[in-house]
């Protein structure tokens, strides 16, 4: 059987339990199972054992659930995250599944460069929050799906239909660019760096 993964990361620095939620519900399963997914990875954090406890999910057993889809997952790892990401890009023995993530800037960009579908959910919790802006621009710009806790089995589908226009990372920066800032731009002027 060839296998369709799913890999979800709700990063390392700020907890971000509520993606975690989103993702561990009937709605959820059954928009994976209707797009062929047979797996769903999860990076979970410190909380994630007593979240997946909350939900009702076990992880790890090997069996797939009553939807078809097997529940792995892992709090947090010190070799980052590389891994888990391939695993989502098609092979031999499976098809080009997706990656969620957070909407912080190193899992985005490591997302980008193996050139997955990428969903990003913003933490609308986080003070001073930068997380919204980037996924707006990255989504207006072709390169990934910007996701809500609210609307990811819609995310998901979207990201099925963006895998056949998946825009090259990094940017051509010789092209005119809308806004006239390009990805370098919005960055620094996230960052604060004025000319």
């Amino acid at each position: 059987m060839v296998q369709k993964v799913c890999f979800v990361t709700i990063g390392a620095t700020a907890a971000f339990d509520e993606l975690l939620r989103a993702v561990l519900n009937e709605t959820f399963f059954q928009a994976l199972k209707a797009l062929g997914y047979t797996r769903l990875l999860l990076q979970y954090g410190k909380n994630g054992p007593k979240i997946l406890n909350e939900c009702n999910v076990s992880v790890g057993s090997g069996q797939a659930n009553e939807y078809g889809i097997e529940v792995t997952g892992f709090d947090f790892n010190t070799k980052g995250l590389g891994q888990e990401m391939w695993s989502t890009k098609a092979a031999e023995d499976r098809a080009e599944g997706v990656v969620i993530s957070h909407a912080g800037s190193g899992s985005i960009l490591d997302a980008l460069r193996i050139r997955v579908p990428l969903i990003v959910v913003p933490n609308t919790s986080l003070l001073h929050n930068h997380q919204v802006e980037l996924a707006e621009e990255l989504s207006r710009q072709g390169y990934l799906v910007h996701g809500h806790l609210d609307n990811l089995p819609t995310a998901l589908r979207e990201s099925e239909v963006h895998r056949k226009k998946l825009q090259a990372w990094p940017p051509n920066n010789r092209g005119t660019d809308p806004s006239g800032k390009g990805l370098a731009g919005v960055m620094d002027e996230e960052m604060g760096f004025y000319d």
